[in-house]
């Protein structure tokens, strides 16, 4: 877990947050039901989960990018999350033999639903529309700019049109660390 911390911290404050915090705390709680989660420069892990998939090391990539993204109530859950898993696709030490994938897209699936589904959609919109989007939108969270209207600004299209694109055409190349 250190050895991620400090080659994807780094990487992850140089391109999205210099001032992000300096010092970061790792909890291993035993009481924490779930995977991990993040606050105030904590983060906390289950011992379970780790115990259970020792390869997931990268949960670290996506936890503390939430640190670096600092961004203040009223951002948009499924963009902070799906940015979070964007970063582990980009930076992660480790997904291959965690056997950690962005899924294929599926009709059904919208930008809302998070994670994994975010995170393919927000690298087919930086491959296929506009490469520093992801960038803007993480740095629009942070300063309190963010709204449903900078999509068109940026791309020329809405949220909703960018989405109903990569539906139509969500071939993406991916390559995994």
């Amino acid at each position: 877990m250190t050895d991620a911390f400090f080659t994807v911290y780094p990487k992850q404050a140089k391109r999205f947050n210099t001032k992000t915090l300096k010092k970061v705390t790792f909890i291993i709680d035993p009481e924490y039901v779930g995977v991990a989660a993040t606050g105030n420069g904590v983060a906390r892990y289950s011992p379970k989960w780790l115990k259970e998939h020792p390869e997931d090391i990268d949960v670290v990539t996506h936890e503390v990018m939430h640190i670096v993204q600092a961004y203040p109530e009223g951002s948009p859950g499924w963009l902070t999350e799906g940015i979070a898993d964007y970063v582990r696709y980009m930076y992660g030490v480790n997904n291959v033999n965690a056997k950690w994938a962005l899924p294929d897209y599926k009709a059904g699936q919208s930008y809302t639903n998070s994670y994994r589904i975010t995170a393919r959609f927000l690298v087919w919109l930086e491959k296929n529309v506009r490469k520093s989007i992801v960038n803007e939108m993480d740095d629009a969270a942070r300063t309190r700019t963010y709204s449903a209207d900078l999509w068109k600004q940026k791309t020329g299209k809405t949220l909703d049109e960018l989405w109903l694109s990569y539906t139509q055409n969500p071939a993406v190349e991916l390559t995994y660390h």
